[in-house]
């Protein structure tokens, strides 16, 4: 999912006070190293599969015992409405840094992130694409994770941020139409005063088989963000010709295990003429290489979700209960 812009502040903001209040009476041991690895980065899973502690972006989302401990943010979510994915709370120590990145992961294509600060510091700035801002605390904000983004800490205490994923629902689009709009005013929702409601959660989060028409969607998506290149158009012909070819064996076989060796073989045939015709001397408007945009959101799903990866090789560190004050 994506935006027009860098970032989009939502006309909403909940009680800080009561959030940080929340989120400091959790035990230590809710807090795990950040998936990444990124030294000073640590996480309270709030939602994941199954409600376990893992970092998986697919299965049926579920709370974890951690959300059942914070029943504000139960109420947030309520009262934004959306079905939720993944979400957690995510601390960033003192000094410490999220590194410049993209989300390529099919799961960013599919998902708004939210970001809503519990415990922060004028030294914390969010950067993304040729933008930078401070997100107080209790406000509500919406980022395009496509664009270049990092995240600095420059503060002498520990920010820790809300960061709820989801599809979108609810309340969602009408607060995303009254920010672009230009609504600046924020209506506060203090604790007890939301709308209630039972929250909902992912069910379907990946495909089984992937089908021709959401293929064509993220082939446009890519296109669309693709810098001109002599080689961009053969790329694409092969690809336009791996769609209609995916379409026919769709047609033959739908999501049965059957159709698998065919889709199988499309896969590689097709990922290896693209490679070969200049998919990775091509980039998008982001400076990623498209080739590897087609292994993210089409190569790697069209067949389901493959096991979990995590990216990168920097090491990580847990905070300590003291550094979050």
């Amino acid at each position: 999912m994506r935006l027009d812009t860098p970032f989009l502040k939502l006309p909403i903001r909940f009680d800080p006070d009561a959030l940080a209040a929340e989120v400091r009476a959790l035990p230590d041991l809710a807090w795990s190293a950040h998936p990444t690895g990124f030294v000073g980065n640590e996480a309270v899973r709030l939602v994941s599969p199954g409600g376990q502690q893992t970092d998986d972006f697919s299965g049926q989302m579920a709370p974890t015992p951690q959300l059942r401990l914070c029943p504000y943010i139960q109420e947030i979510m309520a009262e934004i409405g959306g079905v939720w994915g993944r979400s957690r709370l995510m601390g960033l120590a003192a000094g410490a840094d999220v590194p410049l990145h993209i989300d390529t992961h099919y799961y960013w294509r599919t998902h708004l992130r939210l970001h809503i600060p519990v415990i922060t510091n004028p030294g914390v700035t969010f950067t993304c694409g040729e933008e930078a801002v401070h997100m107080e605390a209790g406000s509500c904000w919406a980022f395009d994770s496509f664009r270049r983004h990092k995240v600095e800490n420059k503060g002498s205490e520990q920010r820790i941020h809300l960061v709820l994923d989801t599809v979108g629902g609810g309340n969602l689009p009408a607060l995303m139409a009254s920010a672009k709009a230009g609504t600046t005013d924020a209506r506060e929702v203090k604790p007890g005063e939301g709308r209630g409601g039972q929250l909902k959660f992912e069910m379907m989060n990946s495909p089984t088989v992937m089908s021709p028409w959401e293929l064509r969607c993220h082939l446009t998506f890519l296109k669309d963000h693709a810098r001109p290149d002599p080689k961009l158009a053969p790329v694409l012909d092969r690809m336009e010709q791996f769609a209609q070819d995916w379409a026919a064996a769709w047609a033959e076989f739908g999501t049965s295990e059957a159709g698998r060796p065919t889709y199988s073989g499309l896969i590689d045939t097709a990922r290896a003429d693209a490679a070969k015709l200049g998919g990775n001397e091509c980039l998008l408007k982001n400076e990623w290489p498209l080739q590897g945009m087609f292994e993210s959101l089409i190569f790697q799903m069209a067949l389901g979700a493959p096991p979990a990866r995590v990216s990168g090789t920097v090491t990580s560190g847990i905070l300590s209960r003291a550094a979050r004050g």
